[in-house]
């Protein structure tokens, strides 16, 4: 039974002598001094502050019983874990926060759209689903909510110009419609100590002509991938490149996760290409999708993006362990940490914790990674100006379906877990930054040298070029779930890699037409162009000051480029 009610001094009484624990800024303290201490952007007394601002603002919905839920992380472990019952504690909230899998919480949140069922009270759902949200119009605008009606319950210090991924939850009408929870980017990954080896660096030279060193360009990560593959060291033979081809729908992600943007498909502009975009979907000056495939000036199927699934698929073939071929996502995470594999190309720094670990082959006995995480290589068709990679951004979202007080409780709770007082203690154990004051904390600094390029590269100027999917996809759930299926024909053989992307952007324009006249979209959904030849949308991109779709490069092996990565890192803090 849950109780709604309102928080009286004899309420509150009743409640605590129902057994029902609510100490407030007692148990705030026991929180503060337990699990935070001074892993916190805040002062011990700003804490404090902060803390009492929940226990005052929680009093109208003491006993409520609240229902979140995310995909299963580290971060949104220590959440559920942790955080969820130290809000419950301090608010007297109680707070359920459920972890399911990726691919379910994409499922249900479509299904309480389709339905209008409150399953959840506030969802951490990726910000790859903002074109839809804004489309659909049916989750609630936080822009609008924050002066409105959750005004009585938006925290003061939230502080959202700390959050450094608001640009990727705020939709074309300005408006922002997610709050980010957690946020790990797609770096390129390498062995640092055998890439600073004296004889692998000479033995580099001498047959290639120039340094080994971090690759700037796909054509260096080929040549480093050629190198390093079959050649003895510590005793094993060792691989050039890791990835994984299993048809399964963690490959989907492995290419809508900006793979096609770091070969060069779509346009200039960040945090993503317009009016191409990185899945190779073009949109109108009205923001309104009018094609996926070349024929309507779209570049899901172009040169760039066959060129990225080619290179996905020889490097696989040449360079991979003969296992990775039929590994998803979770099952070649793990695979560069044991220590058989000189680099990797696409490497999401959530799986960071694990290459840590102590005892790991890849881990001195200090604690120091024998690793770095880098800027990932480009392909030929990139242009500068273009993103470079892809940042996930998981993120709090609230549905109009769920009644007002509900979603004000659960505000409050997505607030709770994203305050300055928890997020730097919280970015230690999930290694998952989302705020500017905690990536700037001296305990990052510190543990820098720990983390193999991770602080670095957050404090750099580079990260601004890794973003998520952006607003041209107008129904992700719908369209993501199209590109495992294409990729792992292609990844079997049963297609080639220009019938895959054939295939894969007729599918996604079957899906646009059907949005188009269901009108269920209204003025922001699709809207097909006419069909023309490559030629005719190049030239027409060429006249307006864009790039896609580009036209074909018939040497799409250029000059390979290297940089050295401890210079690379001095040129960041410049």
């Amino acid at each position: 039974m849950r109780l709604k009610l309102m928080a009286t001094g004899s309420m509150l009484a009743l409640l605590m002598g129902s057994g029902m624990a609510y100490a407030g800024m007692d148990e705030a303290k026991a929180f503060l001094d337990k699990e935070i201490g001074d892993q916190s952007s805040l002062s011990r007394a700003d804490q404090e502050k902060e803390m009492q601002w929940f226990i005052d603002a929680a009093k109208p919905f003491v006993g409520m019983d609240i229902k979140v839920v995310s995909e299963t992380i580290t971060t949104h472990s220590y959440e559920s874990e942790v955080l969820a019952k130290a809000f419950s504690d301090i608010t007297g909230i109680k707070l359920t926060h459920d972890l399911i899998q990726e691919g379910d919480v994409v499922e249900k949140i479509q299904t309480q759209m389709q339905t209008g069922e409150n399953l959840y009270d506030a969802w951490v759902n990726d910000s790859d689903l903002i074109g839809t949200h804004w489309r659909y119009q049916q989750v609630r605008n936080l822009t609008d909510w924050m002066a409105n009606e959750g005004k009585d319950v938006t925290n003061p210090g939230l502080d959202l110009n700390d959050f450094i991924g608001l640009s990727f939850t705020t939709a074309p009408d300005g408006k922002l419609y997610q709050l980010p929870d957690q946020q790990f980017a797609n770096l390129y990954w390498f062995r640092y100590d055998w890439f600073n080896d004296e004889k692998n660096k000479a033995d580099f030279k001498a047959k290639y002509g120039y340094d080994l060193g971090v690759p700037v360009n796909w054509s260096a990560y080929e040549d480093i991938a050629e190198f390093f593959t079959g050649r003895e060291i510590d005793g094993k033979k060792v691989f050039g490149h890791m990835d994984y081809g299993k048809k399964d729908p963690s490959l989907g992600w492995r290419f809508t996760d900006a793979w096609l943007s770091m070969a060069g498909n779509g346009d200039k502009g960040l945090p993503n290409g317009k009016p191409v975009d990185e899945w190779g979907i073009k949109v109108d000056e009205n923001s309104r999708p009018v094609g996926s495939c070349v024929a309507r000036g779209g570049d899901t199927n172009g040169p760039a993006a066959v060129y990225s699934i080619q290179k996905y698929l020889d490097w696989m073939k040449a360079y991979a362990p003969p296992t990775a071929a039929g590994m998803n996502f979770s099952e070649s995470g793990p695979v560069p940490s044991q220590g058989e594999v000189a680099q990797q190309i696409f490497t999401y720094t959530a799986f960071t914790a694990d290459f840590v670990k102590p005892g790991l082959p890849v881990v001195n006995e200090d604690g120091t990674p024998k690793w770095r995480f880098a800027p990932s290589p480009h392909g030929v068709y990139w242009k500068d100006g273009m993103k470079l990679g892809y940042q996930d951004v998981g993120s709090w979202t609230l549905m109009k379906s769920t009644p007002d007080d509900r979603a004000k409780a659960a505000w409050l709770y997505a607030q709770f877990v994203t305050s300055k007082t928890v997020d730097v203690k919280k970015a230690h154990m999930g290694l998952t930054f989302i705020r500017q004051s905690t990536i700037d904390h001296k305990s990052f600094t510190d543990r820098a040298p720990k983390l193999g390029g991770l602080v670095e590269f957050y404090r750099s100027p580079a990260r601004k070029q890794w973003s998520p999917t952006g607003t041209n996809v107008p129904d992700y759930p719908k369209l993501a779930q199209l590109w495992w299926s294409a990729i792992g024909d292609a990844s079997s053989g049963e297609k080639t890699a220009q019938e895959a992307m054939d295939s894969l952007c007729a599918e996604q324009e079957r899906v646009m037409q059907r949005l188009e006249r269901a009108k269920v979209q209204g003025d922001l959904g699709p809207k097909l162009a006419e069909e023309h030849d490559l030629e005719y949308w190049n030239a027409d991109a060429v006249k307006k000051g864009n790039l896609a779709p580009q036209l074909k490069i018939e040497n799409e092996k250029d000059k390979p480029q290297t940089v050295n990565y401890d210079e690379l890192v001095k040129s960041w803090s410049n």
